[in-house]
């Protein structure tokens, strides 16, 4: 296992119960793992394996952070990463092992049937940006 530091910190408020964000990764040779922590409110957070070579390719795994569990995630490379506010002004503090790299950046549709996601609220918000993610081909080999 090698060893990895934190290159960059991001922290994001979400002001409306039930908003989704994600599912975002970058590809390789940007791939970056994620410490993803909830220091205000409570989220849904979830981790879509996307390495082509997994057995566990394109299966999710979600926990619920909140500031009251203190619980954190590390999203691995290879994973796209999204969360569902369950309360509302939702802040969630990231730790990213590589800086942001537009050209690099890739996403999943969180409502994609082929993931078939169980988000436990009704989604009452996204981003234009995440709302636009085509669902994914059936030829989708996944990443590196």
């Amino acid at each position: 296992m090698h060893s990895r530091s934190i290159n960059q910190v991001n922290r994001t408020v979400t002001v409306k119960r039930g908003t989704l964000r994600g599912l975002h990764f970058q590809h390789p040779p940007y791939s970056e793992l994620k410490l993803v922590s909830c220091l205000r409110g409570e989220v849904y957070d979830v981790a879509v394996d996307l390495r082509r070579d997994s057995p566990t390719f394109l299966k999710w795994h979600a926990e619920i952070l909140s500031c009251k569990n203190n619980l954190s995630v590390i999203i691995p490379e290879g994973f796209a990463h999204g969360f569902q506010t369950l309360t509302e002004d939702c802040e969630m503090i990231y730790f990213h092992t590589a800086d942001f790299n537009a050209a690099a950046e890739g996403g999943v549709n969180s409502l994609d049937p082929r993931l078939a996601i169980k988000w436990p609220e009704v989604v009452t918000d996204r981003s234009s940006r995440d709302a636009s993610i085509a669902f994914l081909a059936n030829n989708f080999e996944g990443v590196k």
